[in-house]
C-alpha cells in the first residue's frame, strides 16, 4: 500500500558543462544518480584545470517523485511488522499512483552507499535501497475500473489520470453485468444479503452498511460544501459480530483503512511531519484518515480512543478535511472518507437502563455527527439462540446438511467492482415526488416529539435522509431519487432512532439524548429539583453558615423526592449557578 507521495522533483538526466576560459561544453549523463564533473577542460588546447561550470539551461531534466510503499498486512510473515520500500518513478509514471492505493511494482532494486562524510569520499558498510519503477499496476480489477470511470473527471480537474489495466472491451462487458445486476427488482435485497453473509440475520445493519458503501452525493454549495458520506456507529455487547462487520466492509471499500481505537494516535490519524530523505525539507506523512480519502476509515474499540484523537475526528466527520500546523506548515488536507466505528458499553455490557450516551461515555458532540447509530445486543431467547446455533454448526461443517448455504449471491470481487463503478458514474438527483415526500418525512418526525415537548428530529437527520436516499438510488444505478428511496432512508432513520434515540426513563424518543447527552425529561426534573432546593434554601436562611448537601438530599427525600448526592450537585452546578456557591460540602444561598 501506498503510505507516500512526494512532489515532482527535477532529475537531471543530461548535465552540460562549459569552461570558463575556452567556452568549450561538455555533456555527462546521469549515472545511477551520479554526475561526474570534469576536473579539467576536454579541449586539447585548453586543459585548465577546475574550470569546468555548470549551465542549467543547456542540460535535461525529467518528472522524479519518490513514493513509500508499506507492506500489505496479508502478506506479512509471522511474528514480524510490515517492511517500508521506496520508490523512484519517474517521467510518465509521475502521479500514477497516491497514498491509499494498493499496488504491484515491477522495477530494478538498486543498493547505494551512504558516505560517512558528504563531502568526502569514505562510505558505509550501510547502503540505502530503493527501486527504480518500470512499470505500476494497481492491485484489483475493481481500482483499475474506477480509474477508468474517473478519468474524465480528473481531465476536467486538471490532474493527470490513472492508467487501467483493462481494455474497452472489458470494461464494456463490466458494464453490462452490473446493469444486468441492477435490473433486477430484489436487488436492494440480494446485495445486503451478500454483505458478511457468514453473519447471521442483522438485516437492518446491513441495509445501512449498504448505503455507507455506495454513499451519497457531495454537493458544492455558495456557502461551502455539504458531505455525501455516510457515518455509522455500532454498538452493544461483545460477541455479537461488530468486528466481523468492520472486517468485511474494509474489504469490500475501493478504499479503506482499517484501525483500532487503542492503539490511534491523534498523529497517526491526521499527518506528522518528518524530513524528506532526498529533499532535506520538513513535509507531511498522511495518517489514516487521509489514506482512506474518497474511502472507509474503519476503527474498531472507538470508546477507548484518547480524547486528542477523539477531539480530530469533529472535523473530518462534518467538514471532511484535516487542518494542520505543524512545524511551520500550515495545510489543509483532504479526509473524504465515512466513517465506520464500533464502541463497547462500559463493563462489557450494554445498560437499557442508561442513555447510549451514558453506555459509551462518547461526546455528544461526536455523537450527533453519525448518521445512523445501531445497538447490537446479546439478548436470551432459546429459539433465536438454536437458529443462531445452528447457522454457526453450518459455518464449521457440511451447510447442505443443515440447510443453509454460506454463498454469497453475489460474489465480494463482484460485489467490489459493482460500488466502484456506482460510486464513480451515478450521482443521483431529487425528484419533486422524492423532494416532497422527504420534506413530509422530516415535518412528520418533527411534529413527533412536539406534543411531548422534545426534539425528536435535527437538520442533521433530514440530510442523514437525503444521502441515505441517494445512496439507496445509486444500489439500483439509478440517476433519480424516487419515493422507495425516500421511504427506505426514513425506515433505516427510524430503526436508527428507536434503539439509540430512546429515553430509557420514558421509553420516547428524544434527540437530545444524542445531540446534549440529556434528555428533554432529564432536564425538566433538573430544572424542578433546582427550585425545590432553592426554596429550601431560603427558608432555612442558607446566606451566613450554608446547609450540607447531605441534609439536603435527607430533606428532599422526606418530602418524597428520591434524588441521589450527584443529582442535587448537578442541580447546584448547572441550574442554580450564580445564585447557590457550594464551598466545603455546603451550599450557601449568595444575596
Amino acid at each position: 500500500m501506498v503510505t507516500r507521495s512526494s512532489s515532482i522533483i527535477p532529475d537531471q538526466s543530461l548535465a552540460c558543462f562549459r569552461c570558463t576560459k575556452c567556452n568549450h561544453e561538455a555533456i555527462t549523463r546521469n549515472d545511477r544518480g551520479n554526475i561526474d564533473e570534469p576536473s579539467k577542460c576536454p579541449n586539447g588546447a585548453c586543459q585548465a584545470k577546475f574550470s569546468m561550470q555548470l549551465v542549467y539551461n543547456c542540460s535535461a531534466f525529467v518528472d522524479k517523485q519518490m513514493v513509500k510503499v508499506q507492506e500489505a498486512p496479508n502478506d506479512i510473515p509471522e511474528g514480524e511488522t510490515p517492511h517500508t520500500v521506496t520508490m523512484f518513478t519517474r517521467q510518465d509514471l509521475v502521479d500514477a499512483v497516491k497514498p491509499g492505493d494498493r499496488v504491484k511494482v515491477v522495477g530494478i532494486y538498486r543498493a547505494q552507499p551512504v558516505r560517512v562524510n558528504p563531502r568526502g569520499r569514505e562510505v558505509k558498510s550501510i547502503y540505502k535501497t530503493f527501486i527504480d519503477v518500470m512499470h505500476v499496476e494497481k492491485d484489483g480489477s475493481h481500482d483499475d475500473l474506477f480509474s477508468m470511470m474517473m478519468e474524465e473527471v480528473s481531465a476536467a480537474d486538471g490532474a493527470v489520470p490513472n492508467t487501467s489495466n483493462m481494455t474497452a472491451e472489458e470494461v464494456q462487458a463490466k458494464k453490462q453485468k452490473f446493469h444486468e445486476i441492477a435490473s433486477a427488482p430484489d436487488v436492494y435485497e440480494r446485495l445486503a444479503s451478500s454483505l458478511a453473509p457468514s453473519i447471521w440475520q442483522l438485516e437492518d445493519v446491513k441495509k445501512g452498511l449498504l448505503c455507507q458503501l455506495f454513499g451519497g452525493v457531495s454537493k458544492a454549495l455558495p456557502s461551502g460544501k455539504t458531505r455525501g458520506e455516510i457515518n455509522v456507529l455500532l454498538v452493544g455487547d461483545p460477541g455479537v459480530s461488530k468486528s466481523q462487520i468492520l472486517s468485511y466492509v474494509h474489504k469490500l471499500a475501493p478504499r479503506g483503512i482499517y484501525t483500532s481505537g487503542r492503539g490511534s494516535s491523534a498523529v497517526g490519524l491526521t499527518a506528522y511531519v518528518t524530513r524528506d530523505p532526498e529533499t532535506r525539507d520538513m513535509v507531511l506523512e498522511s495518517g489514516a484518515l487521509v489514506l482512506s480519502d474518497r474511502g472507509i476509515c474503519c476503527i474498531d474499540e472507538f470508546d477507548k480512543m484518547s480524547d486528542a484523537a477523539r477531539s480530530v475526528l469533529h472535523e473530518v466527520m462534518e467538514q471532511q478535511t484535516i487542518s494542520v500546523a505543524k512545524a511551520g506548515i500550515i495545510a489543509t488536507l483532504n479526509a473524504r472518507t465515512s466513517v465506520l466505528a464500533c464502541a463497547n458499553p462500559v463493563g462489557s455490557r450494554y445498560n437499557p437502563s442508561m442513555s447510549v450516551v451514558e453506555n459509551i461515555q462518547l461526546p455528544p458532540s461526536l455523537m450527533s455527527r453519525f448518521d445512523l447509530i445501531y445497538l447490537m445486543l446479546d439478548k436470551a431467547d432459546e429459539p433465536t439462540d438454536r437458529r443462531l446455533a445452528r447457522h454457526l454448526i453450518s459455518l464449521y461443517g457440511d451447510p447442505n446438511a443443515i440447510g443453509s448455504s454460506t454463498s454469497a449471491p453475489v460474489p465480494i470481487e463482484l460485489l467490489r467492482e459493482y460500488i466502484a463503478f456506482a460510486r464513480a458514474t451515478c450521482n443521483p438527483k431529487l425528484t419533486p415526488e422524492a423532494a416532497q415526500k422527504l420534506a413530509n418525512a422530516y415535518a412528520d418526525m418533527r411534529a413527533l416529539g412536539m406534543s411531548r415537548k422534545t426534539v425528536s428530529a435535527t437538520p442533521r437527520q433530514l440530510e442523514s435522509l437525503i444521502r441515505l436516499s441517494e445512496g439507496s438510488a445509486r444500489i439500483r444505478l439509478s440517476e433519480w431519487v424516487e419515493e422507495r428511496d425516500v421511504l427506505e432512508a426514513v425506515r433505516l432513520m427510524q430503526v436508527s432512532m428507536q434503539q439509540a434515540s430512546i429515553d430509557p426513563k420514558t421509553g420516547q424518543i428524544d434527540m437530545d439524548v444524542i445531540q446534549t447527552g440529556v434528555s428533554a425529561a432529564d432536564r425538566t426534573a433538573r430544572v424542578h429539583l433546582a427550585a425545590m432546593i432553592r426554596d429550601i434554601l431560603e427558608a432555612k436562611n442558607a446566606g451566613n453558615q450554608g446547609v450540607r448537601i447531605a441534609d439536603l438530599v435527607d430533606t428532599l427525600a422526606s418530602a418524597g423526592s428520591r434524588v441521589s448526592d450527584r443529582d442535587v450537585e448537578n442541580a447546584l452546578s448547572l441550574e442554580l449557578q450564580g445564585e447557590v456557591r457550594v464551598r466545603e460540602g455546603k451550599a450557601i444561598l449568595l444575596r
